[in-house]
């Protein structure tokens, strides 16, 4: 009796222990992705496949979460690990790599419910002409609703994607890209898509992106074009008169002040001859420059230093 007691506080102690201290695939298994678009772009602007993870969140997840998402370990550190801020740009956050076997696990803390992942995948097969490669989710976490976009790169041709992402369509960029709606996944549950197609050169996708302007570039029309080739000159003259106007304005205002400096010296004589005129009559002398009463005796006007007349 007392064995069957013993056993039976021994599971009890068992089960509170597990509860307390839940492994790594049960935590992930509480985490829900509400939508996730998986892009693939293959040779874009590097010799591998670079993958983008854009994941949002169930909104029933309580913020911050830890997260971690497998992928290849040949791909090495993920190019981007970052959440989407309420603006809408995207801020880069800390992450940890923790390599085991063919997959590494990328570890991190999610403040916002939308996620952006990238790494290169460098294990693109290349047979002279012909490529394959093989995507591979490993179902970390359930997901609701999964899309794929493929682009073809830009010289590439044949290109056959299993499953099929239907028809491809040219977008704005001039390259051709395949998007499906795979549906939801359960956790656990991998995904795998494969690719192949001919290129015929290692030329990169980004090399052959043509930089086209924001709007169409007006045309002149002809009376507009007659107008536009004689607009120089007409500036041209414009600005000689304008030169020639100040030119002649300064010299004009230097002539006026000329004069005016020339008649104040005028009327300061005319009003220093006057004085030594009556300073005779009264029997003073007074400098016939500055018009300054002098002293008896005095040779030199004391203020400007003028000769004086004394007679």
């Amino acid at each position: 009796m007392n064995r069957i007691l013993i056993f039976i506080l021994f599971l009890i102690s068992l089960i509170l222990i597990i509860s307390a201290f839940p492994d790594e695939g049960f935590a992930q298994n509480q985490v829900g992705i509400s939508s996730m678009e998986v892009e693939i772009l293959p040779e874009y602007d590097r010799p591998g496949v670079l993958i983008i993870y854009r994941i949002t969140l169930s909104p029933d997840v309580s913020l911050p979460v830890d997260l971690t998402l497998s992928i290849p370990s040949t791909a090495g550190d993920p190019h981007a690990v970052a959440v989407k801020e309420t603006g809408g740009g995207l801020f880069d956050i800390a992450f940890k790599r923790e390599v085991n076997g063919a997959w590494s696990k990328i570890s991190f803390t999610a403040t916002m419910p939308e996620i952006q992942v990238e790494y290169y995948n460098p294990d693109l097969i290349k047979d002279n002409k012909h490529r394959y490669f093989e995507f591979s989710w490993q179902g970390d976490y359930a997901v609701d609703s999964l899309s794929i976009q493929v682009q073809q790169p830009a010289d590439a041709s044949d290109m056959i994607i299993t499953p099929s992402l239907g028809k491809g369509v040219t977008d704005q960029d001039g390259l051709i890209y395949y998007h499906s709606q795979v549906g939801a996944l359960a956790y656990g549950q991998t995904f795998t898509l494969t690719m192949e197609y001919n290129k015929e050169t290692d030329q990169l996708s980004a090399e052959f992106l043509e930089i086209k302007p924001s709007s169409p570039i007006a045309t002149i029309s002809p009376p507009q074009r007659n107008f536009m080739s004689v607009l120089p000159w007409i500036l041209g003259s414009l600005g000689i008169i304008l030169i020639c106007g100040g030119t002649f304005w300064y010299w004009q205002s230097g002539k006026g002040r000329h004069s005016s400096k020339e008649t104040a010296i005028q009327k300061r004589r005319r009003r220093a001859v006057t004085s030594n005129s009556i300073a005779r009559e009264e029997g003073y002398v007074y400098c016939q420059t500055c018009g300054k009463r002098a002293l008896p005796n005095d040779r030199f006007c004391r203020v400007c230093g003028t000769k004086l007349r004394v007679e």
